[in-house]
């Protein structure tokens, strides 16, 4: 209940949904999954006290850039009744944590470099630089999507980059490393984060999913993990709308086909059974069905493109091939790759790529 300006009671309505990829946003260095090397490093340069100055984190979207910005800037500004200097451990919450990760400080600021692309916005950042923090320990700048600085806004910033106040630590994040130029580049520490690979993310959503206490099929889950191709925020919001698709009960995988547009794996597989078996009128008559129930084209020709990729890690691998799904998946490819020679997985990639390159 809360009193309205009339000084009735005015009843408060349900509290706001909270999708999966902001509710499970990691909170501590140890909550990130597959970065264990930066983590390492970081660890390391913090215990030493050798911190740079600047970050570069670099991606693929969805991966916990800017998660880990927000990461740093607590560390570097972790505060305690017993601590009093930068720290890789955040548990428990420092004084100044809570409003870091709302987005809140008045000493960490955040700017979207798409939105703020010219060099009066730079220079206005930097005129700002020069004064001291107002609570915590470092002014904190964290640059999101720097690529799309301007050249003039690049060239503005060089300066200070290379010899910033000692009060100052920037931290950038890009998905398009090569659009930075060389002399940024040079001055920061740069730590490239790993996508998940499909059976870290697939592991990832079964966890996440035991904690909202819904159901969802193993073989449902790594459809969810393979669309996300390695974005764990991707996934997390495709596993969102698969739990409703659920309504209560257990998900299926027919539901997660259905809901992104998937032909059926094991109809794929039998589809690229045909085209390796050279029955051309059985595969063509596979593709056409696939297709009218449904099935994207592009989509289609990217699943025959991911078996052939696995066909090729199974003759590279042998007996220790692995694949994240039923057995019998794994089993059906093993026997396409013994019918195959790596020469001839690598070509019918390449015409799956022409076709995907061609329907794109």
């Amino acid at each position: 209940m809360t009193a309205s300006m009339f000084g009735d009671d005015v009843p408060l309505g349900p509290p706001a949904y909270q999708v999966l990829a902001r509710k499970y946003r990691p909170t501590r260095f140890e909550d990130l999954v597959g970065q264990e090397a930066m983590v390492r490093t970081l660890s390391n340069a913090f215990k030493t006290g050798r911190i740079a100055h600047a970050f570069m984190l670099t991606g693929v979207r969805g991966v916990g850039k800017t998660t880990t910005a927000r990461l740093l800037a607590r560390a570097l500004n972790y505060e305690t009744a017993t601590i009093h200097q930068p720290s890789m451990l955040l548990d428990p919450p420092g004084v100044h944590c809570a409003a870091i990760m709302a987005g809140t400080h008045p000493d960490i600021l955040e700017l979207d470099a798409a939105s703020h692309t010219g060099v009066s916005d730079m220079r206005d950042l930097l005129d700002g630089s020069r004064y001291a923090p107002v609570s915590a320990r470092y002014k904190v700048y964290i640059i999101d999507e720097v690529h799309m600085l301007s050249t003039a806004a690049f060239n503005a910033l060089l300066k200070t980059l290379e010899e910033p106040p000692p009060h100052v630590k920037f931290i950038f994040a890009t998905t398009e490393i090569r659009k930075v130029p060389v002399t940024v580049l040079s001055r920061c520490q740069r730590f490239n984060l790993q996508r998940f690979s499909t059976e870290e993310l697939a592991n990832h959503l079964a966890n996440i999913t035991a904690k909202e206490g819904a159901s969802v099929a193993p073989e449902a889950l790594a459809l969810i993990a393979r669309a996300a191709e390695g974005s764990a925020r991707d996934g997390l919001s495709i596993l969102d709308q698969a739990i409703v698709q659920g309504d209560g009960k257990e998900v299926s995988p027919e539901q997660v086909r259905d809901m992104l547009g998937l032909a059926d794996r094991s109809r794929v597989l039998d589809l690229m059974e045909k085209i390796i078996s050279s029955d051309h009128q059985a595969a063509l008559t596979e593709a056409s069905a696939l297709l009218e129930q449904g099935a994207d084209a592009p989509v289609l020709i990217k699943d025959l493109m991911d078996v052939v990729v696995e066909i090729s890690r199974a003759q590279a691998l042998g007996d220790s091939y692995a694949f994240v799904g039923p057995a019998d998946w794994a089993k059906r490819t093993k026997a396409m790759a013994e019918k195959l020679s790596p020469a001839q997985s690598a070509r019918m990639w390449r015409l799956l790529l022409q076709g995907f390159e061609d329907c794109a």
